[in-house]
């Protein structure tokens, strides 16, 4: 079976990694390098550092569309049964899902329909769900709008990350590609399950202003918030100028626990062992690391040792983050 794989970044890496294992890949297709860093050296996609050190070959167009590129023809001439699209990034014309005779099959890292687009896992934390997954999914001109093949769920813990999740579902990506690739072989495909459009959510890219911690929330969701933005955009907050005039302090801050405690939200409860406790909405956050420019990421009880933070201080003026819905 001829297959050709899509995707980018370190997430579909497990996916590209079971593709090989299950098929013959006769081409990898990922988003163009781009330059990072000070010194602008080009960065490789995670998938197409995977790609070479198996020796497949690698595509990377700027265009898909047949009247921009000649992705199309590159593609029709590979003469693929099929095309696996994990975390790609980009939008497939209907003339690239035409192409293949067994479909475009996406992993997608939510159960859909809920948390359709570009950051499904992020939101699920921002959202407060207590439970996500991956789903492999016929695609089609929509976004992740297509009927389901297979669907996975797994817990979300208190203590994860969209990092971590990012990693246990990867993972759990290319288990799901693993157990239906040998049917795809076979024809033994089974019937695909259409989506309740009904109850579809959105999962729309962030941005950094995301990360802006909104204490106007439940306790719960300021956690969940927290989480869902570590490690990017990664979330902070504005400590008030020591003296009239400065400027605030940004304050960047990890680790969120539910905590006691009630009060204006944005408000500091105070310092102690566990962290600094903040008033919410409802409830209040104790929150146990926490970043100032130009410092490492320390202990709360360190940072304040140096930049203490008095009980009744106003974070960020109270200001809600509208962005978060």
């Amino acid at each position: 079976m001829r297959t050709v794989f899509m995707g980018s970044p370190e997430f579909a890496v497990p996916s590209l990694v079971a593709v090989a294992e299950h098929s013959e890949v006769v081409a990898v297709v990922c988003q163009p390098d781009k330059p990072a860093g000070r010194g602008q050296h080009l960065l490789l996609p995670a998938v197409k550092v995977a790609a070479l050190e198996r020796s497949l070959p690698v595509l990377q167009p700027l265009f898909l569309k047949p009247q921009k590129s000649n992705f199309v023809a590159e593609l029709t001439a590979l003469a693929p049964d099929l095309v696996v699209v994990v975390a790609y990034g980009r939008i497939l014309p209907p003339e690239v899902l035409a192409i293949p005779r067994l479909g475009c099959w996406n992993v997608h890292g939510s159960v859909l329909p809920n948390y359709r687009g570009a950051a499904p896992i992020q939101w699920a934390l921002i959202r407060g769900e207590t439970k996500t997954g991956v789903t492999l999914m016929q695609m089609e001109a929509g976004l992740d709008t297509g009927p389901a093949l297979r669907c996975r769920e797994i817990p979300i813990s208190e203590d994860d990350t969209a990092g971590t999740l990012h990693a246990k579902l990867a993972a759990l990506g290319a288990d799901l590609l693993a157990e239906a690739l040998p049917l795809f072989r076979e024809g033994k495909i089974p019937e695909v399950v259409p989506q309740d459009h009904t109850q579809a959510t959105l999962a729309p890219m962030l941005d950094k202003e995301h990360g802006r911690v909104d204490f106007n929330r439940p306790a719960h969701l300021v956690c969940g918030q927290l989480r869902g933005v570590d490690p990017w955009p990664g979330g902070f907050t504005f400590l008030p100028p020591r003296v009239a005039g400065e400027e605030k302090v940004l304050l960047k801050l990890f680790s969120p626990r539910v905590s006691q405690g009630q009060g204006r939200p944005g408000t500091v409860l105070g310092v102690d062992r566990l962290g600094l406790h903040v008033a919410c909405q409802s409830g209040a956050v104790v929150i146990g690391e926490g970043q100032l420019p130009g410092r490492k990421r320390m202990p709360i009880q360190a940072l304040c040792a140096g930049h203490p933070i008095p009980h009744g201080t106003l974070l960020d003026e109270g200001r809600p983050n509208p962005l978060l819905g």
